[in-house]
């Protein structure tokens, strides 16, 4: 089987090579290299390529900033998604995209299932929803939250940084989730795509947190392997005390018993992934 992983270079991409059943041929694509939001340009590289296996790891992420550049983001994550599904259907090929919690406004106060409805708070969650729709039903769609990974930008490796360089950090324990390690999601999405799984399913480790809680954990664990020599207090704030352009939901944790179930089995507690993300960085040096 052959797959093309586009946004190879990001911390999902990195992740889905990573992860890569044995067999499996893998072609990388990034934005040095291929404009997913030119057709032309889309179609000519499946067209190439011929792969059995599309997994989109490629989105606008910067969810403050589409506020004020919502077309931008809506090229990305969804006029995008639906040029990559026209490529796949044409190349006879599979597609997997991921989405987010963001499709959520967080005012259920209880895990949300794959079916529940979408009511987004900004603009990153609706150009996230539009990209959904435009994937088709013949498409594995998986939401998924708070990813991070030993490379690339994320929570994890940023609290680290500032518990290293601040007297103190402020977090927001209002906010509730769940982190999720993308070499786990890498390996979930190649099982659900080996699967012939389609439509749209939740994903992320087990396990609730807050980002006050998730940056405890980060400090702990960072602190035992070494990475911190010395501990900061870590101030729990309000949504309100920490104002930003988009709106966040406050509660996003997604229900994945039925992922789960197909599966297998839950996968491994959020700290444990966080564990093991932080012995990859100090073996990485």
């Amino acid at each position: 089987m052959k797959a093309l992983i586009v946004g190879s270079k990001g911390q999902l991409g990195h992740g889905l090579a990573a992860t890569a059943p044995r067999g499996v041929e893998i072609v990388g694509h990034d934005v040095d290299t291929l404009d997913i939001t030119d057709a032309a340009s889309v179609a000519a590289v499946v067209a190439a390529e011929k792969p059995d296996l599309i997994l989109n790891a490629a989105a606008y992420t910067a969810v403050d900033k589409a506020e004020s550049d919502e077309s931008a983001a809506y090229a990305v994550n969804a006029t995008a998604v639906g040029l990559l599904a026209d490529a796949a259907r044409r190349q006879g090929a599979r597609l997997v995209h991921v989405s987010t919690d963001f499709v959520f406004d967080g005012q259920a106060g209880f895990p949300y299932a794959p079916d529940a409805a979408a009511n987004p708070l900004g603009a990153y969650g609706r150009t996230k929803l539009a990209g959904e729709h435009l994937a088709g039903e013949d498409a594995l769609i998986v939401r998924t939250s708070w990813v991070y990974a030993p490379t690339g930008g994320n929570f994890v490796r940023t609290m680290i940084r500032l518990m290293g360089e601040r007297p103190e950090v402020r977090v927001v324990a209002d906010q509730i989730g769940t982190p999720t390690y993308a070499p786990g999601l890498a390996a979930a999405l190649w099982t659900m795509a080996d699967m012939g799984v389609t439509g749209i399913h939740h994903y992320t480790d087990a396990g609730v947190a807050s980002w006050y809680d998730f940056a405890i954990a980060i400090q702990e664990e960072a602190r035992e392997a070494g990475l911190l020599s010395s501990a900061v207090p870590v101030i729990p704030i309000a949504t309100a005390d920490f104002p930003t352009p988009a709106k966040r939901p406050s509660y996003s944790v997604l229900d994945k018993s039925s992922t789960f179930a197909a599966l297998g089995g839950p996968t491994s507690h959020w700290r444990a992934h966080l564990r093991t993300m932080i012995a990859e960085i100090v073996a990485q040096g």
